[in-house]
């Protein structure tokens, strides 16, 4: 008679001679060995909160739609002086110009026609969204840079210097945005293109101020936060290097939202003649100005730049609201 296979019995059964002192938590400590000993654990590290929100992103069509515009934006804003078919200043189609037809209709070689001065529509719309993206980056950085400062000295110190900084603030957000760019831009004696991202930039600090300040104030109370200070560390060290990195979160992604809206508001103030006033190098926003005295007749030279304004705070809207929601916990499925 052939004795039993002894290596296919369970090894998580215990024998006759361990039944003594065989105790009830033995079993899943045997079952927890086994796997990790089979490989069935896995060893793989954590990620970080971008890196989960970027594994979101790549499959949200509504990012993809948003970075696909902005891409082309960006692209087309770089590469425009080689791009666009003509000088945006040459008027090259003065001689169409008359009182019965200020505006050149299209024709070979200028598929938009021109404007009123007889200079070509195509390479002016090309030429003209690097001075909007210029506008845009550099009146958001602006904002950003001096919300930063301000926000960092309210969540950071707090007390006195917290009620000070958002009191200004509070009287900065009670004044309608438009109407305090509008205001700022108007104090300059002569406008020009950096008069508009200075009124712009200034009207964005408060709302970079009050996000960045609310976030570091959740900071303050962390487990982090409260580790740091227990072992001693330098107040200063422990706002620089622990409650503003982690707080910038919510900032950055409000730089994508700010972004479009301080591309509109740079083409209002720029149709209200607070812009540069040199037509010459060319800017969606005053472009759209000029437009205004031939709109009933030639309505196609005020919907062109409009439509691009549109299209690209429509782009970057989408990747903020994206991004807001793939870096929000209370989004996460």
């Amino acid at each position: 008679m052939t004795e039993p296979d002894v290596s296919a019995r369970d090894t998580t059964t215990p024998s006759s001679d361990q039944r003594s002192s065989w105790r009830p938590g033995d079993r899943k400590k045997q079952r927890i060995d086994a796997l990790a000993e089979a490989g069935a654990l896995s060893s793989d590290e954590g990620i970080s909160l971008w890196q989960s929100a970027w594994r979101r992103l790549r499959r949200d069509p509504v990012f993809l739609v948003g970075l696909s515009i902005v891409s082309v934006f960006v692209l087309v804003a770089i590469i425009s002086p080689w791009l666009a078919p003509h000088d945006p200043s040459a008027r090259l189609l003065i001689d169409q110009v008359t009182p019965a037809t200020p505006i050149p209709p299209a024709q070979e070689g200028f598929p938009l026609g021109g404007d009123n001065a007889g200079r070509d529509m195509l390479s002016r719309l090309l030429v003209g969204s690097r001075q909007t993206l210029i506008v845009g980056v550099l009146a958001t950085l602006g904002g950003l840079a001096g919300g930063m400062i301000l926000g960092t000295i309210a969540g950071g110190i707090g007390g006195w210097a917290d009620s000070a900084v958002m009191r200004v603030v509070d009287v900065m957000l009670s004044i309608p945005s438009l109407l305090m760019a509008f205001s700022i831009a108007a104090l300059f004696a002569r406008p020009s293109q950096w008069t508009v991202i200075l009124a712009i930039a200034i009207i964005q600090v408060p709302i970079f101020a009050r996000l960045l300040r609310g976030s570091m104030i959740s900071q303050r109370h962390s487990d982090h936060v409260l580790a740091a200070r227990a072992l001693g560390v330098r107040p200063a060290a422990i706002v620089f290097r622990h409650m503003l990195p982690n707080s910038l979160g919510p900032v950055i992604v409000q730089g994508t939202l700010v972004l479009a809206v301080s591309i509109i508001d740079a083409a209002a103030l720029s149709f209200l003649g607070l812009g540069n006033p040199d037509d010459s190098v060319p800017e969606w926003g005053q472009m759209l100005g000029k437009a205004q005295t031939f709109f009933n007749s030639y309505p196609h030279v005020a919907v062109y730049p409009a439509l691009c304004i549109i299209v690209v705070a429509l782009g970057f809207t989408l990747m903020g609201e994206s991004l807001r929601e793939a870096l929000d916990p209370k989004s996460r499925r």
